[in-house]
């Protein structure tokens, strides 16, 4: 039996393995960080065998509460990753199973590897609606990519609309919520999508922690920086990537923005707001509920009524980007989360939340910023 995490994304210590009935494992924090809840390994030469896996440090991961309720993800081809239960007790999170085949991948979430990033931003520059640039380089020294999606037809001034992802590492979720966004915005055939790129010009950054995300860490950059705590004063030698993607906000100018998430504990789909602003006001409460409620009548897996609660105004963070971007251009920000168990309203046995059903949000959340932007261009 081989219990192995070195590869893109790896998580897991072993503590000790000395037959499958009693595998001890923790998962490692971040470096120089206490920030630990993503997990991802493989366990080989354990068919037909009964496996009993304990991950002795469950219970003072970030989120612990994240752990109740919660079925594993995993894969025998990496490319298809079902649900299994698990149970949690006295902080120690304990999976049962026994393998069909002689290896079998376990993840927090199902992964999305900075090789399927590659290629997804690869294929994206052959559509003639996408440019690519590097906007900056990583810590590790990898490419931080930007994607502009734009058309030549418009009927108004265009506005400058922007959607990032995934500054947590850990909640891969959001960038497969970038891959169908990413897939809908270079189908030519889809007259919605032909109508909003005649709205707005769209400008992505897909994966805003790559170096996190490759060394398989929960929330921080490979300096250990929480990225979405850096955006008031990002430093070039401790968070490159917030540095230069909000310079490039800069740049281009923005009018709308999503971050995109993924929330441990929650299982719901939500958007939080930017309430916490000084200059909050009723306008800009209309603007916010008219996209969360446009996304719900659109997709029956987001909610409105559960979420974050709202700030008081004159509360608000601006070290995180919803936030500052919402202050400094004047326009509507916010934060979109996807669960890493299910939602409640709309469960699935097999495969809980997933990268498909992440899409599929994407998807809606598109039609929902052309049916924002209409309002904001007849205004």
């Amino acid at each position: 039996m081989h219990i192995s995490q070195n590869f893109d994304a790896g998580n897991i210590e072993v503590v000790s393995c000395g037959d499958a009935g009693d595998i001890q494992l923790k998962i490692r924090a971040d470096i120089e960080s206490e920030f630990y809840q993503w997990f991802y390994f493989r366990l080989s030469g354990v068919k037909a065998k009964p496996c009993t896996m304990h991950i002795l440090n469950a219970g003072g991961a970030a989120y612990p509460s994240g752990f109740e309720n919660y079925r594993i993800c995993y894969s025998y081809d990496r490319q298809n990753w079902l649900r299994h239960p698990t149970s949690l007790k006295n902080g120690k999170m304990t999976i049962e199973f026994q393998p069909e085949y002689d290896s079998i991948y376990f993840a927090y979430f199902a992964p999305y590897s900075m090789e399927r990033h590659a290629d997804l931003v690869a294929r994206s520059q052959l559509s003639p609606r996408c440019s690519h640039r590097v906007a900056g380089k990583t810590l590790d020294g990898q490419d931080i990519d930007l994607l502009k999606f734009s058309s030549n037809e418009n009927e108004h001034p265009k506005k400058n609309c922007w959607m990032i992802a995934r500054q947590h590492p850990g909640e891969s979720m959001a960038e497969w919520w970038m891959e169908g966004c990413i897939e809908r915005l270079i189908d030519e055939s889809d007259p919605a999508i032909g109508k909003l790129l005649s709205q707005c010009d769209l400008y992505l950054v897909p994966n805003m922690n790559p170096d996190g995300s490759r060394r398989g860490h929960l929330r921080t950059n490979a300096a250990g920086r929480n990225l979405n705590r850096e955006w008031a004063h990002p430093e070039i030698d401790a968070s490159p990537e917030v540095y230069f993607v909000k310079q490039a906000i800069v740049e281009a100018g923005a009018d709308f923005m999503l971050d995109v998430h993924g929330d441990e504990s929650l299982p719901y789909c939500f958007i939080a707001g930017t309430e916490g602003l000084v200059d909050w006001d009723a306008a800009k409460q209309a603007r916010l509920d008219f996209y969360k409620n446009k996304l719900a009548e659109l997709n029956p897996d987001f909610q409105t009524e559960r979420g974050y609660p709202a700030k008081t105004p004159g509360t608000a963070n601006l070290t995180m980007s919803a936030a500052q971007i919402a202050e400094t251009h004047s326009c509507l920000a916010m934060t979109l989360e996807m669960p890493f168990k299910d939602t409640t309203a709309t469960p699935d046995e097999i495969f809980g939340w997933s990268g498909e059903r992440s899409k599929k949000l994407a998807h809606s959340c598109l039609d929902a910023l052309s049916s924002y932007l209409d309002t904001e261009l007849s205004s």
